[in-house]
């Protein structure tokens, strides 16, 4: 029982993990391509690869209420478009190399998503989850920077990245509690279907608009084999994953999880950048991962089972 109950969060983390993998290690590679075009091919493959698999299940979709379709369209539009855009942005600005900034800023995630939340959603929170979920941020800091300061030392470039950090950590946390509000009426398989199939023709509006869907034609064959592996791992993959997880516990207990992000990518800048950690850094790492493990078990509630 007690490992079924550690399933669920223990699936938001890999998924929160595969996205730093996603962002210091794969999406690197396409730096040359405009942004919305990225967006708009990860998201378009991963529509098409799954439309066999749901096109006989449509009609089950009629069943959705108004609420929930207008959740899944700001599903789509937070975190499949706007978030993603921005923290590939926030990424490009700092040619994935200074990256503390980015990271700070994806800690205010948390305090976005368990705020929203406790007003959407109604979930009521236990003081032990306000005491860990603190914990949790305050060691994703020394984890990432030990005793000193962020680096701002990159130019005026590094302004606009945590501007666009910021806006991706409020539109990720967005997209957590609406997620959450949107698999209420079905399964996480079709949840994660509906998210990209959305967030694509978002994206196709957008990238048509502003003419960037045009540099297709400037997509090279490595850089077609990087968006097949975003589809099938830290893209489709991981909001597959994401979304069984988050099916079966809160959005303020998932927003936490998420935490796992900026926990790969600190171990992952040693493996790829060679920059270890400091003492102080790994005391960070393990209270981190123990205030993960906490909030995993703590209850909360919901008021708001009904629309």
């Amino acid at each position: 029982m007690q490992n079924s109950k550690l399933l669920a969060p223990l699936l938001v983390v890999i998924a929160a993990a595969l996205w730093a993998v996603d962002g210091i290690v794969l999406r690197p590679s396409l730096y040359s391509l405009p942004v919305p075009l990225v967006v708009l091919v990860e998201s378009s493959i991963v529509a098409i690869l799954l439309t066999p698999f749901f096109i006989n299940k449509f009609s089950s979709l009629r069943y959705l209420k108004k609420k929930d379709w207008l959740a899944f369209f700001g599903v789509a539009l937070l975190g499949g478009a706007i978030g993603t855009m921005a923290i590939t942005k926030a990424l490009f600005y700092v040619n994935f190399v200074n990256l503390s900034v980015v990271i700070l800023l994806q800690k205010l995630q948390p305090v976005f998503a368990i705020s929203l939340a406790t007003v959407l959603l109604k979930e009521k929170l236990p003081k032990e989850f306000f005491l860990w979920a603190g914990l949790a941020i305050i060691g994703a800091y020394f984890m990432t920077f030990g005793l000193s300061v962020p680096n701002f030392s990159t130019g005026d470039k590094t302004t606009i990245a945590a501007l666009f950090a910021l806006l991706a950590a409020f539109s990720f946390s967005s997209s957590t509690v609406l997620s959450k509000r949107a698999l209420r009426n079905v399964d996480y398989e079709m949840g994660t279907y509906l998210r990209f199939l959305f967030a694509s023709i978002i994206m196709f509006i957008i990238s048509a608009t502003t003419g960037d869907i045009y540099s297709v034609t400037i997509v090279t064959p490595k850089q077609i084999i990087i968006f097949l592996i975003i589809a099938f791992t830290t893209g489709g993959a991981a909001i597959f994953l994401y979304y069984y997880g988050l099916k079966r516990i809160s959005a303020s207990v998932a927003s936490i999880c998420e935490l796992a992000f900026p926990l790969t990518a600190v171990v992952l800048e040693y493996f790829v950048h060679g920059n270890l950690l400091s003492p102080v850094q790994w005391m960070g790492a393990a209270v981190l991962l123990i205030s993960i493990l906490k909030v995993s078990g703590i209850k909360v509630f919901n008021f708001n089972a009904e629309d």
